[in-house]
């Protein structure tokens, strides 16, 4: 039986993007993105939140989208799996789990995102194997099937979460 490796992600970016190029020329960006829980403690009735630190890898035209139009506290929904890898470090063999983004989506108002010159002239784009098409901006722009609007979620900025953990 074949197994399932799926994750869903809807967070903020903890900082801003990292595009870098293979040798090949591909377009690989890296970005961490923030997800909270919060509850009230049951024995002191106090408010207590959690925040998760993701370290999400794109590539190709979705790398070059994120990384232009995303910025740090930008709300953004991910599809992906998970991958992890080995690597020595001072002689030791660290593990690092990442997430490899399948599709994303921008999530907010078209003034949440950064440096959306398209979403701030009322047009937005959805990104479906590398071309854009031009369609009305109704707070999501997306990459791969999934919402078809959502106009629920406002981006809050990146209040209330730590700064992200650094790389290794």
């Amino acid at each position: 039986m074949a197994g399932v490796n799926k994750i869903i992600i809807l967070g903020n970016l903890g900082r801003d993007p990292e595009v870098t190029y293979t040798q090949a020329g591909t377009a690989v960006c890296k970005i961490t993105v923030a997800t909270s829980e919060s509850w009230n403690d049951k024995q002191t009735g106090e408010k207590k939140e959690k925040t998760e630190w993701h370290r999400i890898t794109l590539f190709g035209k979705q790398a070059e989208t994120v990384g232009q139009y995303m910025k740090k506290g930008s709300q953004i929904f991910i599809e992906g799996k998970l991958q992890t890898s080995t690597y020595e470090k001072n002689g030791e063999t660290r593990y690092s789990t990442d997430i490899i983004a399948s599709s994303f989506q921008f999530v907010g108002n078209k003034s949440d995102n950064a440096g959306q010159q398209q979403g701030q002239q009322g047009q937005g784009f959805q990104q479906n194997g590398g071309f854009q098409q031009p369609q009305q901006n109704q707070g999501v722009q997306q990459q791969q099937g999934g919402f078809q609007q959502n106009q629920g979620f406002q981006n809050q900025g990146n209040q209330g979460y730590s700064t992200p953990p650094e790389d290794d």
